[in-house]
């Protein structure tokens, strides 16, 4: 608080000798005051005294030239200028006498002509830090203010002094040279006003109203002096040194940089951009219409007349800037490739959609994605790519109505806004266009047959903003994707309102739930054919999702993919499941598998992040096994290998997960290091009923035992399952049949179940008994 005041302290301490001078200078100016009798008192005030604030507000001005870095040539400038006003004033007094009506030296009129000359450089150093770049418009306004200025000022305040009424004295050319230098400091004073449109900050406003100040009063000074009616003293004393106290002002309240006026920003104010010039041509209009009645000097007319033409050259200059903002605007909200709207025009467009929707006007977006456009791009290259984007328009076209708006949004999506459109319509017109785009097309000499999957949503329900139409669409159109369906329309879950597919909800939910503790495994238990024996255990990830319960890895895999978050997905996996193991190992040697997403896959640093995890929780490296997709691999096979084969040598087990979904599995098992199949559950659902299912996986056992490596399989959910792929020589289960996945409390009260019961069972390979104790 005591540093807050010592700053507002700082900062008026600069107003206060201008403003106590020239309260008490103001007593004497005006007579109120009665001055003390005697010639030296006389010289008193006009020498010191009433100088005084000038010097005062020079020392402002320095003070402001620290203060303020941007400005600082400015401030010095003015305080230059103040100094040379205090010295010429005087230099006026001492060589005209004190009654004023002598003759002023040339030196105090030198020094006056300097104090002036010197404000205007203030002027230009304010408005370049206000204005970094001058666009031709700002020029052009600039150049009209001041010649409107000047036709004005040398038409009504020089010229009626140049052309007396008959019987007034014509003033000679050499006395006008002081208000002539004032006029044209009004000059400069009104251009700089026109370049910033009237956009004044305090600063310069407050110093513009001092400056002017000055300027009239002189103006005055001049008209008495030509009537010799000019007394010493009086109330025109005070137009002066309240100009001084406006400088004064302006200085103490320079504290920041001044903000950069843009063109841009400038032309949103308006009135304000065009008020000043308007009104100097309105004043040059005027001169010229004032010069067929009363004689006026001639560089009026002149000057009225190059005003004038100004004028109209910035009119030219604004009908070509709204011309190129026009265009801007246009190619802005136009996509450059196919000439249609880009998603600028289309959201525009979409509010004014579900505006009109809560009205009762319903509305409909389709969100088209075209699907093999990828394989188009790396065939035939990117030029037989944009052709093929070109050519989607015009056959869209001509199905929509004239308010439809088809735009393209980008790489491969288009989006169609409808208005006063209901959904059947509108499901029905995706249909008709899906099945427009599903003709072929004709790109570079070659007939291209692409697909399409449209998503279709609509406002007012459920989409009651922009955001949620395009969300909406967005989430329907993926599901077209997944499922192959072509069309898919959005339709809200109706005890949540919201998609099921909700996957930017997700996405951001998840990534809370890593740092929390909402992520737990299951375990589902393995036993072997042979002995009935546990042999392992599964880890599989559940999320308890604060509001939605629990979700499996259906729900959060796909949002961990698209979120990029697989990889911390997976670490958090293998922490939780190497915790849990833990906590059976030393009484049961039963290893835990844990999945590898493709990311892990190819991450060279994956074997010592899983040494360092297995040494965090005390475990051997018998004690885990890492489970991948053979596809996992197709990303980076040879990094693949090194990172598998790396795991190997650490001691750590590996399984090529859903054995039988791929393509080039047998390619793989030549090469691939693992050390056991798991047969996907595709082929081991019917086994016991198809002898073509159990011809497969007789040879893929034969196989599997040839190499090595011992095969799982999975989807076991009956015992007549069971019993057939042990007489095919399988060596391990899991499945339903054995049990579900289960939290790790519930796991290891099923071992302590299974132990207890084992001694009852006689497992052989006929499995004539269920391998899971009652």
């Amino acid at each position: 608080m005591q540093r807050k005041r010592a700053l507002v302290s700082a900062l008026q301490r600069p107003l206060l000798a201008p403003l106590l001078t020239a309260a008490f200078v103001a007593l004497f100016a005006t007579g109120l005051g009665g001055r003390p009798p005697g010639a030296a008192w006389d010289r008193t005030y006009d020498v010191v005294l009433y100088n005084l604030p000038y010097l005062a507000a020079a020392a402002a001005c320095a003070l402001a030239s620290q203060r303020v870095r941007a400005d600082r040539v400015a401030w010095i400038g003015l305080a230059v200028a103040l100094s040379l006003g205090a010295v010429g004033n005087a230099l006026r007094v001492l060589s005209a006498g004190l009654e004023g009506n002598g003759e002023a030296s040339a030196l105090s009129t030198a020094v006056s002509f300097t104090a002036y000359l010197t404000m205007y450089v203030p002027l230009f150093v304010v408005i370049r830090a206000r204005v970094p770049r001058f666009h031709p418009s700002m020029w052009l306004d600039g150049i009209i203010g001041a010649l409107g200025t000047l036709s004005a000022g040398v038409a009504f305040l020089l010229g009626p002094y140049l052309y007396p009424e008959p019987g007034e004295q014509k003033v000679a050319a050499v006395d006008l040279f002081a208000p002539t230098t004032t006029v044209l400091l009004l000059g400069v004073l009104v251009a700089v006003g026109a370049i910033l449109g009237l956009r004044l900050d305090r600063t310069l406003f407050t110093l513009g109203l001092g400056l002017c100040a000055i300027s009239a009063s002189d103006i005055a000074l001049f008209a008495l002096h030509v009537r010799d009616t000019y007394v010493d003293g009086g109330p025109l004393e005070l137009g002066w040194l309240v100009g001084v106290l406006l400088v004064a002002s302006a200085a103490g309240g320079a504290r920041e940089r001044p903000t950069p006026v843009e063109r841009d920003s400038a032309s949103r104010i308006g009135w304000r951009l065009l008020a000043v010039p308007l009104a100097c041509i309105v004043a040059s209009v005027v001169v010229l219409g004032a010069g067929w009645t009363h004689p006026m000097p001639p560089v009026a007319a002149w000057l009225a007349i190059a005003c004038v033409v100004a004028g109209i050259a910035r009119i030219a200059v604004t009908f070509h800037e709204v011309r190129s903002f026009n265009q801007i605007k246009l190619e802005s909200r136009t996509d450059e490739l196919t000439g249609l709207p880009n998603r600028r025009a289309l959201i525009e467009r979409a509010q004014t959609i579900v505006t009109s929707a809560t009205a009762g006007r319903p509305g409909a977006f389709l969100l088209l994605d075209l699907d093999g456009f990828k394989e188009v791009n790396d065939s035939l290259g990117h030029s037989a790519g944009d052709e093929l984007l070109r050519l989607v328009g015009p056959r869209l076209r001509g199905c929509l109505r004239r308010d439809d708006v088809l735009a393209r949004l980008g790489g491969d999506e288009f989006a169609i806004l409808l208005p006063d459109t209901h959904v059947d319509r509108a499901q029905a017109l995706a249909e008709r266009l899906r099945e427009l785009l599903l003709q072929p097309f004709t790109v570079a000499g070659v007939r291209l047959h692409v697909g399409v999957s449209i998503g279709v949503s609509t406002t007012p329900t459920p989409a009651t903003t922009v955001e949620e139409l395009l969300h909406c669409a967005d989430v329907a159109m993926y599901a077209a994707k997944s499922a192959r369906e072509g069309v898919n329309v959005y339709v809200p879950d109706p005890v949540t309102g919201t998609s099921g597919s909700d996957r930017l909800r997700t996405m951001e939910e998840l990534r809370t739930a890593l740092e929390g503790d909402e992520l737990a495994v299951y375990l589902q238990p393995q036993t072997s054919l042979r002995d009935g024996s546990v042999v392992g255990a599964e880890a599989l990830i559940r999320w308890h999702h604060p509001h939605r319960g629990l979700l499996s890895p259906a729900h959060l895999l796909p949002a961990a993919e698209q979120a990029g978050l697989l990889r911390p997905l997976t670490d958090r996996v293998l922490e939780l499941a190497l915790a849990a193991a833990g906590r059976w190992w030393h009484e049961r040697h039963v290893p835990i598998s844990v999945n590898l997403s493709a990311a892990n896959v190819t991450d060279l640093d994956l074997p010592d992040k899983v040494a360092s995890a297995l040494a965090r929780h005390g475990l051997p490296r018998e004690a885990l096994t890492l489970e991948l997709v053979e596809d996992t691999l197709m990303t980076d096979p040879e990094r693949g290998r090194t990172v598998l084969a790396e795991l190997r040598r650490l001691g750590v087990r590996t399984s090529i997960d859903d054995y039988g979904t791929g393509y080039s599995s047998l390619a793989y098992l030549r090469h691939l290091p693992a050390d056991e199949l798991k047969l996907d559950r595709s082929l081991t659902a019917d086994v016991d009923r198809d002898p073509r299912a159990a011809a497969i996986v007789q040879h893929t056992v034969a196989l599997a035992h040839d190499l090595g490596l011992s095969l799982v399989a999975e989807g076991v959910e009956t015992l007549a399952t069971s019993a057939a792929l042990a007489r095919l020589g399988c060596d391990v289960a899991q499945g339903y049949a054995i049990a579900r996945p289960m939290p790790v409390e519930e796991f290891l009260g099923w071992l302590d179940a299974f132990d207890s019961g084992l001694s009852d069972l006689t497992l052989i390979p006929e499995l004539s008994r269920p391998i899971v104790p009652s």
